[in-house]
């Protein structure tokens, strides 16, 4: 199928200073878009035990659920947590395979950018239906209680009590998710999303030009390995925390969100409500803990 497109693009710029300008090439954070495409598996396989994300041939009938313009890399991680997020697969098991569009038709380096998700039969859900939500989700102006509201419909459970994390666990996590961000440190243009366990130890770390896609890659890892639900886990972002983040977090289990800057007052709303320690302003010495202070061992 070719090369497929790298994380990384050259640029040629001018760096200007004070009584001198010079050229010099530059890295950039590669940003191209991802159509995800859904496709059902035979009715006869549905209950087959076959191996989960094993490449297979391209089908006709499949349909387009959503694009998302992202940084290439882990694209089947982050196709696979993006359909976790919004509900469509609670389980690796329904996934058959994931595999990038092998249509003879279309330039290589677009079939790079496609990739299509086929799921059992008996998981596969109402496709209109399912255009409709994303198109709701994604629409200006839908208000914060609505998004909430949908959360409740789904069934999403609240999260369990603990793990409880000493201050000092919190406090070493930034340091950690900026030594694993190997394309930022070339680039200076990305998010980065991490995920440590109770203890601080850092499992893996997802770059992208979307903190969104970012969580939806390290949520698709943890889903195509079988780790879900991540509830001894903590999950740190490099920027802001959000709703969509937070609800990313929530369909995963995941129990304590961490972030370097400030969460909006939706993502504080769905934390207090589903039971997330949500800490912001993750830098140096200090933190806030917006919700859930029971999880960390704060001193009286």
């Amino acid at each position: 199928m070719g090369i497929p497109p790298d994380s990384k693009s050259e640029a040629c710029v001018w760096v200007v200073e004070p009584g001198q300008s010079r050229a010099r090439t530059d890295q950039l954070a590669t940003e191209e878009p991802l159509e995800i495409r859904l496709r059902a598996g035979s009715a006869a396989e549905a209950g087959g035990a076959l191996p989960v994300f094993r490449r297979r041939s391209q089908a006709s009938a499949e349909r387009t659920v959503a694009i998302t313009m992202r940084t290439p890399g882990n694209d089947f991680e982050l196709a696979a947590g993006f359909l976790h997020g919004e509900g469509v697969v609670r389980s690796g098991e329904q996934i058959r395979g994931i595999s990038h569009c092998a249509d003879p038709d279309l330039d290589e380096d677009k079939r790079h950018n496609i990739v299509s998700v086929e799921l059992r039969a008996d998981a596969l859900p109402d496709l209109q239906a399912l255009e409709r939500h994303f198109y709701t989700t994604s629409a200006c102006g839908v208000c914060g209680k609505a998004s909430l509201e949908s959360l409740r419909i789904r069934g999403c459970p609240v999260i369990p009590p603990g793990p409880e994390v000493e201050p000092a666990v919190l406090r070493r996590l930034p340091e950690k998710l900026q030594a694993g961000q190997g394309i930022f440190a070339a680039t200076g243009g990305l998010h980065a999303a991490a995920l440590f366990d109770a203890e601080g130890t850092l499992l893996v770390v997802r770059e992208d030009v979307g903190r969104h896609n970012a969580v939806d890659k390290l949520v698709g890892w943890a889903l195509m390995g079988g780790r879900l639900p991540l509830s001894r886990h903590i999950v740190m972002v490099s920027g802001r925390s959000s709703f969509e983040i937070l609800q990313k977090c929530l369909m995963a289990g995941v129990p304590i969100v961490c972030a370097v800057s400030a969460p909006s007052s939706l993502a504080v709303a769905l934390a207090r409500e589903f039971g997330i320690t949500l800490v912001g302003f993750l830098r140096g010495d200090r933190f806030n803990v917006y919700t859930g202070l029971d999880r960390v061992r704060v001193e009286p």
